[in-house]
């Protein structure tokens, strides 16, 4: 049972990570539907109307509208995804999914990614409503299945079969911003304006199947082991963007370095560097590998999974160069390909969130960035809806937040939970 004497955004969470909803992608996973019925059953409790959606079983979206005090204003969608990447047990101190927690820190597969903000988006829409109060305008709160696989069984299907669920709205805000980073011992907080490009794509190698114990120069294997390590090794060039320009200049100002060096500039953003480097440039990384059945016969054909995140724009011509670098030898398939997105740092909303920041957390800046990754606010963009990464959190200098992402022990302090759950409702009740 989750101790009652903890806040209630840390209670919902833990819940939340109790659900295991672990999604190994291609089609195999848990499935969502309980951790849905769960935040549903809160939503009706709250008096709201709930609408599920389920195109495939067990892969469950939830949606629920607030009405705002000016329904004459595009409404604002707030959501999350329920799934999780999984998790391996004996890698982890605790148990992923008993949502515990230790040592002032919720411990669990979602503490960060994003059974966090899920919480948050539920309690800061509670503190409201619970009040007597309203949003300023109206909330389509949707929660949904399969965005660890790139959404194509949750938020795609979602957009395209039930596209009335978001009418009216015009921006949206989910995961991977918000959150607070230390830059040379001054606190910080990036909001994500943009995303990467996902292209996952599949190699194929071909050879002549045969006996192991043979001399053999036309070796599947080999052909496949030849291109994952070229790509894997491939360092693509920096390429900015008006946003990580922006990035640029806001750590510049905060430490006084030169912009000329960006790689150098982001290392001053201790734990979060690798997070920041991997939006200046296009990354290829090899993610799994199948092949051969037996130890001494060469198969006939290799596969291996590269994980491919684009800067918005140059999709078709990173494919192009894929290709050269791995050789004609190799097919390349695609398995999952999406937009790439980035919008100004400018406008009410982003006016507000940082506003809401302003009052929680007073004369910290906040600057802009590229998330290296993707949300499900690309197939909202096929709505014409724009998407803004905002899951507020004040985090300790030393923790390593952007390194819990798909990473061992994932955990956040519980009064970054307490400090998002009141930036957000702060957020939603004045924006």
């Amino acid at each position: 049972m989750t101790d009652l004497a903890l806040p209630e955004v840390v209670r919902i969470a833990s819940d939340l990570i109790r659900f295991d909803t672990s999604n190994f992608g291609g089609g195999n996973a848990k499935g969502e539907r309980e951790a849905a019925e769960y935040v549903g059953a809160y939503l009706q409790d709250l008096g709201l109307d709930v609408e599920y959606y389920e195109p495939i079983p067990r892969r469950t979206n939830v949606m629920a509208r607030v009405p705002g005090r000016d329904r004459s204003k595009p409404a604002l969608v707030v959501h999350g995804h329920l799934d999780v990447v999984p998790a391996m047990a004996d890698d982890w101190s605790i148990d992923p999914f008993a949502g515990i927690v230790k040592d002032g820190m919720l411990w669990g597969r979602g503490a960060v990614d994003m059974k966090n903000m899920n919480a948050m988006i539920l309690t800061a829409v509670g503190d409201l409503l619970r009040a007597g109060e309203q949003p300023e305008r109206d909330l389509v709160l949707a929660f949904f299945a399969d965005e660890e696989n790139g959404g194509v069984e949750g938020s795609a299907l979602v957009v395209q079969n039930h596209p009335e669920w978001f009418t009216g709205a015009t921006e949206a805000i989910s995961e991977v911003g918000g959150y607070s980073i230390t830059v040379d011992e001054r606190r910080a907080y990036l909001l994500q304006v943009g995303e990467k490009a996902l292209i996952w794509i599949r190699l194929v190698a071909r050879g002549r199947a045969g006996h192991g114990s043979r001399l053999h120069d036309d070796n599947a294997v080999t052909k496949l082991a030849e291109a994952v390590a070229a790509l894997g090794r491939t360092r693509w060039p920096l390429r900015l963007t008006p946003t990580t320009e922006a990035l640029l200049q806001g750590l510049s100002a905060l430490t006084g370095r030169s912009v000329d060096d960006p790689d150098a500039l982001a290392a001053a953003a201790g734990p979060a560097e690798a997070f920041l480097r991997s939006s200046f440039r296009t990354t290829t990384n090899p993610t799994a590998l199948t092949a051969g059945y037996k130890h001494n016969v060469i198969p006939e054909r290799a596969e291996a999974l590269i994980d491919v995140r684009v800067i918005p724009g140059t999709e078709d011509d990173v494919l192009a160069e894929l290709q050269q670098i791995v050789g004609d030898d190799i097919e390349i398939q695609t398995v999952v390909r999406d937009i790439g997105m980035e919008t100004p740092f400018a406008g009410e909303l982003v006016d507000a969130m940082v506003a809401s920041l302003g009052r929680h957390d007073p004369g910290v800046p906040v600057i802009p960035y590229l998330l290296g990754a993707g949300t499900d606010n690309k197939a909202l963009a096929y709505l014409g809806i724009t998407g803004y990464g905002f899951a507020p959190l004040r985090l300790p200098a030393d923790l390593d937040f952007t390194g819990m992402f798909h990473g061992v022990d994932e955990r956040v302090p519980v009064e970054s939970l307490v400090f998002g759950q009141r930036v957000l409702a702060d957020l939603l009740r004045t924006y």
